[in-house]
């Protein structure tokens, strides 16, 4: 059965009553996805949706389900001004659930004399992280599974708060390039790592909803009596708890339909000896770099690199779990047309995209029963055809390799390798 909590609701009410009162002036614009597939995973345990210490969305073994159905709603007005709506929905054998996964405000100005562009953004969104989550309700384009770098970023990393950005545009200024910044105040992600910390890095298409609380392995640390027995049975990573701002900075340069090259810096500055109900902040900060290349009209390559820290302490000031994390991955997308048989007009339909991962979580403390380590390399191969204008059938390999010790808290190995196939029919709206 799917959920849809409190919070959603009252999102959704609202955004409706917006867009009904302002109707008159507005121009709406409705985009989405479903993505129906079929799956086949080999792993030894369940997916991390679920609890498990897998590093897939699905537990082990075959899956029909609807790995995200989602929808863009906006509505546009002449000044600048637009309001927009996303809405998710997963249903599948883990955990099945609806809601909103971001709704906010924004403003962008037309450039002025000197060629400036401003931007400000208000609500519940994403900060400007991903480069591969490029489609309507923040769907990838390329492949079926995000990155193990995105995946995190889509199950922890989500922001109540304001944004402020400011572009340079190069046509303007005879340049061929643009330059863009913005920087960003937020409140309510102070539990955000404690989902990196306790399953590791992971890979699907699952976000996490507004509100939502999402399940973690089971630690000996938790046991009553144990240095985390008073954390909660699942992690709610959208909570404010300390009423500290945090802030992300990020900057780009973009030469015009060629390459952007991109880096920020992210700190939820959460109080890490903080808790309520069971929910513990995490200071969780990292920095990021990314390049989107158009190598050429078919070919295009994209990479990220994301490197930081987590920390949480018990209320004297110990360090309770003190965690070093990276990830990197590379990926290639080429459009097929050159086929040496049949209409050029439908080779243009293919698309295959490979992408190579390396992840990393390295443990500090020396809390007893929480051992947080791990490393690890992830490859996926998918193969994408556009069946018609809005329809696109997906065929994709997933591969994982990763080495991680609180696997034998549970009498399984440390090492562990897991491969999934996927099949999808995927409806863009």
């Amino acid at each position: 059965m799917i959920k849809l909590n409190t919070f959603s609701y009252r999102c959704i009410s609202l955004l409706l009553l917006f867009f009904v009162q302002l109707s008159e002036a507005a121009e709406y614009k409705f985009h989405g996805i479903v993505d129906l597939r079929a799956s086949s995973t080999n792993s030894s345990d369940n997916g991390y949706v679920a609890g498990g210490q897998g590093k897939f969305g699905v537990s082990d073994g075959q899956q029909l389900h609807v790995a995200q159905a989602g929808v863009d709603i906006s509505a546009q007005w002449d000044n600048g001004l637009s309001v927009h709506g996303v809405l998710n929905s997963f249903l599948d054998q883990e955990d099945s659930a609806a809601g909103i996964t971001e709704a906010y405000v924004k403003y962008r100005s037309l450039p002025n004399e000197s060629g400036y562009r401003f931007q400000v953004k208000g609500g519940i969104f994403y900060p400007e992280i991903s480069l591969e989550n490029n489609a309507f309700a923040w769907a990838s384009k390329d492949t079926l599974n995000s990155s193990t770098l995105n995946t995190w970023i889509g199950e922890e990393v989500r922001v109540l708060g304001s944004e402020f950005k400011i572009t340079r545009l190069g046509r303007m200024n005879n340049d061929a390039y643009d330059l863009s910044f913005s920087a960003t105040a937020f409140v309510g992600n102070d539990p955000s790592g404690a989902l990196l910390a306790w399953h590791g890095w992971t890979t699907s298409s699952r976000q996490t909803l507004w509100g939502e609380a999402r399940a973690f392995p089971w630690l000996p640390a938790l046991a009553e009596g144990e240095e985390l027995s008073a954390q909660a049975d699942k992690s709610k990573p959208f909570l404010e708890i300390d009423d500290d701002i945090g802030y992300h900075l990020r900057g780009e340069w973009s030469l015009h339909n060629k390459i952007e090259l991109s880096a920020g810096y992210y700190n939820n500055k959460a109080t890490p000896y903080d808790v309520i109900n069971g929910q513990y902040g995490w200071r969780t900060r990292f920095y990021h770099l990314g390049m989107s290349w158009h190598v050429s009209k078919n070919f295009t390559l994209i990479s990220q690199y994301l490197s930081g820290d987590t920390l949480m302490q018990s209320s004297p000031g110990m360090d309770v779990v003190n965690n070093d994390y990276s990830n990197a991955f590379v990926s290639l997308t080429y459009k097929w047309e050159d086929f040496p048989w049949g209409d050029k007009s439908e080779n243009r339909k293919h698309k295959s995209t490979v992408r190579l991962e390396d992840f990393s979580v390295t443990d500090n403390d020396d809390t007893w029963g929480d051992n947080n380590n791990e490393n690890g390399q992830a490859f996926t191969l998918n193969h994408t055809y556009r069946f018609s204008r809005q329809w696109f059938i997906s065929a994709e390999f997933n591969y994982i390799d990763s080495q991680r010790p609180a696997r034998t808290y549970l009498d399984n190995s440390t090492d562990l390798v897991e491969k999934q196939i996927q099949l999808s029919a995927r409806y863009f709206f």
